[in-house]
């Protein structure tokens, strides 16, 4: 199989896994023609190789490609790889509407008094976008190991509000930087591929009294196990943006867990969060749909619960939105 892995050419490959099945007999050698010498004059690009299973009647085999590890594929972690990468991070979305069960409008009352609009009120719908990259600055040579850099920027704008010229609610800033690991170690029946380390800083830059911010180390754990993932994120405060909000991992807590299924291109994703103590936390759930216009999919996320961005880290809602994205988390 692996011989026939190493075949370029299309019709003398699939001869090659015809004959190691045993679904014909192999023809005589011909002098002049040599799949293996063509094979090594195109390069090959195959992460995975071949795997068979066994037919119903059991007289021969199917070919079926290995599932490819989805937490390698995000994060270049094959040794082919690019050594310098830009990729795209958290899911680059658009929403064309997000409603919201409770707009917060407390932290703009003074905003609204001050402009002579005491009566003025937010949109229940509005629209939110998002934008992630990452970028790996270093690695080695086995890509097993590597310094990243990071940027995501969501936005929630008031698009449909024309009362109150269409702002922008809120925006939030998340730089990272990072260190990341393949371990490469089988872990309660999933296999532990990732391992990130490194310091994020989240804020929404406003001024006060509607200014928010707060800074982290955070630990990344990712294991899988064919198209199910799991993405462990446990987070230490080094700074809770002091009068801003002091009182933020009441809501946030000290950690998120994310999982992630895909099926027949769909992927379905949900976080949850949250603070034993004070019995407060947040779910989001997630569907991204197979590709529908060129790159872009279909993408559905619903919200519960504290914190869907920093101006809302102490407020409770429901949400939920659709719109499009260019990818999903894995």
């Amino acid at each position: 199989m692996a011989k026939c892995a190493s075949i370029a050419a299309d019709p003398e490959r699939l001869a090659c896994y015809d004959r190691a099945a045993g679904r014909i007999a192999a023809p005589p050698a011909d002098p002049g023609s040599d799949p293996m010498r063509t094979a090594q004059a195109a390069p090959m690009k195959a992460p995975t190789a071949p795997a068979a299973k066994p037919e119903a009647s059991g007289s021969s085999a199917i070919l079926d490609p290995a599932p490819m590890s989805m937490i390698d594929a995000a994060w270049g972690f094959d040794p082919a790889s690019e050594r310098y990468a830009l990729s795209l991070y958290r899911p680059n979305y658009l929403k064309l509407a997000r409603y919201s069960s409770r707009p917060n409008e407390a932290p703009f009352d003074v905003l609204f008094n001050a402009l002579d609009n005491p009566d003025a009120k937010l949109d229940s719908t509005e629209a939110e976008f998002q934008i992630s990259f990452k970028a790996r600055l270093w690695t080695t040579d086995d890509r097993r190991f590597g310094v990243w850099g990071a940027y995501t920027q969501t936005s929630q704008w008031q698009v449909y509000n024309d009362e109150l010229s269409r702002p922008f609610r809120e925006t939030n800033y998340q730089p990272e930087l990072f260190v990341s690991y393949r371990p490469d170690i089988a872990f309660a029946g999933l296999n532990w591929r990732l391992f990130n380390f490194g310091y994020n800083h989240q804020s929404n830059g406003r001024s006060d009294p509607i200014s928010r911010s707060w800074d982290r180390l955070i630990a990344e754990f990712g294991m899988e196990r064919g198209n199910f993932a799991l993405l462990i994120r446990p987070w230490i405060v080094i700074d809770d943006g002091g009068d801003d909000n002091p009182d933020i991992t009441d809501y946030y807590g000290h950690g998120d867990i994310t999982a992630i299924y895909k099926w027949r291109g769909n992927s379905f994703t949900l976080m949850g969060r949250g603070n034993i103590d004070t019995k407060k936390g947040a779910a989001q759930f997630s569907w991204t749909s197979p590709p529908i216009l060129g790159p872009l999919r279909g993408y559905v996320q619903a919200f519960t619960g504290y914190g869907e961005n920093m101006i809302d880290y102490n407020w409770k809602q429901n949400s939920i939105g659709i719109g499009v994205t260019l990818n999903d988390l894995l």
